[in-house]
């Protein structure tokens, strides 16, 4: 369903008790609210959670920004390189406002909130524009995005910045199955059939490459949170892969000593994707987390 999150259409899918406590998914740099694996989500749900998951703006079924242009990521990304600011068509505290609106939208009051790559950013800053509304936070493959942490390596960057060789649906896939070999698992190697049906699902529900771009610059321009993050109060959690090959491990470690009693876990063999095997891992240290946050 489509909600009117304070002027922005956000797509929205809700799941488990209506009365349970709400727990807000925010998926990464251009995935969709389908990227969270079924079994994740159906696991909370089973653990009594209310979980709630949308697609970000310019992504998805969600409202796009095409109107506002695509900006030149080269000339972006040189401008971050060296510490020039980024021109961004709108910032990771805009999406972090979208999701304020998806919870006033379904009158949630208060919320756990998980995030995932870009999703991590987007919940670092909602715990910090709005404390009183965030039972707990968890951040995952996330960065805080201080400048002197360590970047992709640059097949990573290739990989990730490269697009289809033409706009068939055999291209889409072949590029989208490529990208998710080079960011993916080591330890949990994905079955060609499952990360084929996953790829297939996403581009034939929508692709927009422009969005992601812009959400790209978002994440770029955001160089102050790092900064902000010692202002987190909620109950955090960091969840990191030891082998992600996107957002190095010491990205998660920096989020978690920026934030006051943070936990932290490394998950071994977890690249920058959420395959069968690392899902098990993360529920392991996620679901006792939002349960204590309950109860402080």
């Amino acid at each position: 369903m489509r909600v009117n999150a304070d002027g922005i259409a956000i797509e929205v899918e809700d799941f488990g008790p209506p009365d349970g406590p709400a727990v807000v998914l925010i998926m990464g740099l251009g995935m969709q609210l389908v990227a969270w694996p079924d079994a994740f989500v159906g696991a909370l749900a089973g653990a009594g959670f209310r979980v709630v998951r949308f697609d970000n703006r310019d992504i998805g079924l969600s409202q796009k920004f095409d109107s506002l242009g695509v900006p030149n990521v080269m000339w972006e990304g040189l401008k971050y390189r060296f510490g020039l600011p980024v021109h961004t068509p709108y910032t990771i505290a805009d999406m972090a406002a979208d999701t304020l609106g998806v919870m006033d939208a379904l009158r949630i009051r208060c919320a756990h909130i998980v995030g995932a790559s870009m999703g991590g950013m987007i919940a670092q800053r909602v715990a910090i524009a709005a404390p009183e509304r965030v039972m707990s936070l968890t951040s995952i493959m996330s960065s805080s995005g201080a400048r002197y942490l360590p970047a992709p390596k640059p097949h990573v960057v290739q990989a990730l910045l490269s697009r289809p060789a033409d706009r068939s649906e055999t291209a889409i896939v072949r590029h989208y199955i490529q990208l998710f070999r080079v960011i993916g698992s080591p330890g949990f190697p994905m079955d060609e059939d499952e990360l084929r049906r996953r790829v297939l699902v996403a581009i034939r529900r929508n692709v927009h490459p422009q969005g992601t771009i812009r959400q790209l610059t978002a994440v770029a321009a955001d160089t102050r949170r790092a900064d902000e993050l010692p202002r987190i109060k909620a109950p955090t959690l960091v969840l990191h892969g030891r082998d992600d090959p996107l957002v190095p491990v010491a990205c998660g470690q920096d989020t978690a000593r920026r934030i006051r009693g943070a936990k932290y876990h490394v998950i071994p063999g977890m690249g920058h994707d959420l395959a069968p095997g690392v899902v098990e891992h993360l529920l392991e240290h996620l679901v006792p987390h939002l349960q204590a946050a309950q109860t402080t």
